[in-house]
């Protein structure tokens, strides 16, 4: 593809993310990649366990934020990172499938702990030919 996938940006004391993509699906998966490139180095993270996600919500803000925070539950919950991310969406609901493996804190070089996505900042729109989603994770 080329263009950058995803990216984070400094807010006060948290962490902006945002993912690019040519549909609102891939910039979801693109949002997911930069939340856990704040947690951990996810070049390092082996896509070896497919997980399921699947949530809902009134608009594409709350579906994205859902959608980030279920990711984080899900971690918390098996002790879990992920680097490989298929989103699909129809109306208010989202099926995700995520791969990734138990944290190895010294292998995956753990960054920081995010504590939850917010509402901060929280976007998903359409500019110049390119959907972004962002928001401000807690950490």
């Amino acid at each position: 593809m080329g263009a950058i996938q995803y990216e984070t940006f400094e807010h006060e004391a948290d962490i902006g993310i945002r993912g690019f993509g040519r549909t609102v699906e891939e910039a979801f998966e693109n949002a997911a990649s930069s939340l856990y490139s704040v947690m951990v180095d996810v070049e390092a993270v082996e896509p070896r366990e497919r997980r399921e996600v699947r949530v809902e919500a009134g608009d594409p803000e709350l579906l994205l934020l859902e959608w980030l925070n279920g990711l984080l539950a899900l971690s918390d919950i098996e002790r879990m990172v992920f680097s490989r991310f298929q989103v699909r969406i129809a109306g208010s609901s989202l099926e995700g499938e995520v791969w990734g493996e138990q944290l190895d804190l010294d292998r995956h070089r753990a960054h920081v702990e995010v504590k939850a996505a917010t509402l901060h900042m929280l976007r998903v729109a359409e500019e110049q030919g390119r959907f972004v989603a962002q928001c401000v994770v807690d950490v």
